[in-house]
């Protein structure tokens, strides 16, 4: 079996793992009642929308780094709900541009909450609400299974693990239990025009699962769909996705998300904005820089350079 997919079957294995250690049955939940253990009771990056993936997977090294602001809906005054974070992310190829293993997570948070936001969300605070955390960590191996070249599409299959490495539960930050999830994206460009100008469509489907209490966990559907258009160093996309969880009480969000690029060689600029409809009440703005190293290219140069050299 090819090193990609070995990694790939060990972090399903860790996820799985994982997760049911963390769901002893401390007592028969009553799945009658609602948990509200989901993103419309919680802050942005507790239970976000994962980014999908568009069917491909990078053949070159990538590190982002991006500033985002969330302004909170709850209420219908965004002053009542801010959060401000720095997020980072790294994607690295695994000896081959067919497999990746990607880390994020928001390193740094600052947040505020009115005490009106802090009622609706159960939280055992009279007045605001402000501090700092950091948020939690996932990491994800991607292999694409589906070229365009040769199968007419791509596809890629991906295993996620969310640790529970924040930690301002008791306000309403992070759910402080791990998670997990599995998703295949599909994808295919449309080159036309002659001139470089490229359209890209792409769906995806998966499972998302995370432990709410006493036991239980809530199973989730995720879903996306994106539309990527791209000329020369611009690039622009729009994804529509989300996830519907069992319980149907602040467990479906869905959400908007729409991003415009421009490379500068290695590094790319990116402005985002992303709207929640429902379950997942914020207006998100990010910008942020991309630094892309195609490391493979470089890997492969030195090897030849050194399999041609005398001594």
């Amino acid at each position: 079996m090819r090193r990609p997919f070995r990694i790939f079957l060990l972090l399903i294995a860790i996820s799985i793992c994982a997760v049911a250690q963390a769901q002893t049955d401390i007592e028969r939940p009553n799945l009658a009642i609602p948990s509200k253990i989901g993103p419309a009771y919680f802050g942005p990056n507790a239970f976000p929308v994962p980014d999908m993936l568009d069917g491909r997977t990078s053949s070159a090294l990538k590190l982002e780094l991006y500033g985002d602001c969330f302004l909170g809906t709850t209420t219908g005054r965004v002053a009542d709900d801010i959060t401000g974070d720095l997020f980072a992310k790294l994607t690295i190829p695994l000896f081959t541009p067919k497999a990746n293993l990607t880390v994020w997570m928001p390193i740094f948070e600052y947040f505020y909450t009115s005490a009106e936001v802090n009622a609706l969300r159960r939280l055992p605070y009279e007045g605001d609400l402000q501090g700092i955390d950091s948020g939690d960590l996932y990491i994800s191996a991607d292999v694409r299974i589906l070229n365009q070249e040769r199968h007419y599409i791509d596809m890629t299959a991906r295993a996620a693990l969310k640790t529970a490495s924040a930690n301002q539960f008791a306000k309403g930050r992070c759910y402080d239990a791990p998670g997990y999830f599995f998703d295949a994206s599909f994808g295919r460009g449309f080159d036309f025009g002659g001139k470089g100008h490229n359209l890209r469509v792409a769906a995806s489907a998966g499972f998302l699962c995370w432990q709410t209490d006493n036991g239980r966990q809530n199973d989730a559907v995720m879903y996306g769909l994106l539309l990527a258009y791209s000329y020369k160093p611009f690039t622009i996309d729009t994804c529509f996705g989300g996830y519907a969880g069992w319980e149907h009480d602040g467990d479906c969000p869905m959400t908007l998300k729409t991003n415009l690029s421009y490379r500068i060689g290695d590094l790319a600029l990116r402005l985002s904005h992303q709207v929640g409809f429902m379950d997942w009440p914020y207006h998100q703005i990010r910008v942020g820089v991309t630094y892309s190293f195609d490391v493979l290219s470089s890997m492969n140069r030195d090897k030849k350079s050194c399999e041609g050299a005398t001594f």
